[in-house]
């Protein structure tokens, strides 16, 4: 993707006044906001431009009539491209990000450095692992997919072995509501509050568990090894495993706050640097949510560009 370069700031002290860190939902925002208020940008996005909003075949939540993942991510596409005052750098990520009293910097894996009065960082999440959780222990091979990848129509008549409770279950569900399909939804107390929206559904059996164990197979149907939250011990069966045990923050390396579980609270950052989207909590990750908080943050860039109180 390419489009015209940046003209002359509009703070008047750099060629970009706005360094955006990942073209999710957040980003696009972030780079549509700059624009309409007369700032200049570079997008920095390792991968494809609302890649992931592929994934997500049903949305439900989203305003302007979008209803399926890849309809808004070529709407939100089809923006950026038309926004001449932002340049997008594609194929590129960001190694280091580094924020000074007057202005942030970030050095990008080809060696290259940008630097600009203020960013906007809004890399997002990627899939967790098991091993990345206390509660679940799989073997090594073979490795899990996650739920998103399964062909619906291969799970028909089939029972699956969910692992975790995280929200691409609902979407699964919505996105296929004539599917007979069940699930077997082993989830941590941590996870209580995401299973509420599918515990109505027919198709699936909630499983709460304080630690589970997935038997190593060769080819056969998973075999686990559950301990529910009173200690009993239960064997579950089924006719495949999928994963949806939830994300992890994706941050750059550098100059960021981060919590314990690896977010990065927006409060705790460098005044020159502004958190957007799902990088900043586990609780909000909404992509209403995080086209909302990607134009609020390139706001914040353009009022503290003008010294003004937002």
């Amino acid at each position: 993707m390419t489009s015209t370069p940046p003209r002359a700031g509009a703070t008047g002290t750099s060629a970009t006044d706005l360094i955006i860190v990942g073209g999710g939902p957040a980003g696009c925002a972030a780079a549509r906001m700059a624009a309409s208020v007369g700032l200049c940008s570079v997008l920095v996005e390792p991968d494809a431009v609302c890649g992931t909003l592929h994934r997500v075949a049903v949305l439900n939540n989203v305003p302007g009539g979008h209803t399926s993942g890849p309809a808004l991510a070529d709407s939100l596409t089809t923006e950026l491209r038309a926004t001449a005052s932002c340049r997008v750098e594609l194929g590129r990520r960001v190694t280091h990000l580094r924020a000074d009293d007057d202005q942030v910097t970030v050095v990008l894996d080809s060696g290259a450095r940008l630097a600009a009065p203020h960013a906007v960082v809004a890399t997002g999440v990627g899939p967790q692992q098991p091993r990345d959780v206390a509660w679940l222990t799989v073997p090594a091979e073979p490795r899990l997919p996650p739920l998103w990848t399964v062909d619906a129509a291969d799970t028909e008549g089939r029972t699956l072995l969910v692992l975790g409770g995280d929200r691409p279950i609902g979407t699964f569900l919505r996105a296929h509501p004539r599917v007979a399909t069940r699930l077997l939804v082993a989830y941590p107390a941590s996870d209580d509050y995401k299973v509420e929206e599918i515990s109505d559904d027919p198709r699936v059996t909630l499983l709460p568990v304080r630690h589970l164990t997935l038997s190593p197979t060769t080819g056969g149907a998973p075999v686990a090894q559950g301990v529910d939250r009173d200690g009993r011990r239960h064997t579950v069966t089924a006719d495949a495993a999928f994963l949806s045990i939830g994300n992890t923050p994706t941050a750059p390396p550098g100059d960021l706050v981060r919590d314990a579980s690896g977010y990065c609270p927006p409060d705790a950052q460098h005044p020159r640097v502004s958190i957007a989207g799902d990088l900043r909590s586990a609780r909000y990750q909404r992509i209403a949510i995080a086209i909302g908080s990607g134009g609020e943050a390139a706001l914040r860039a353009y009022y503290a560009a003008r010294d003004l109180s937002a």
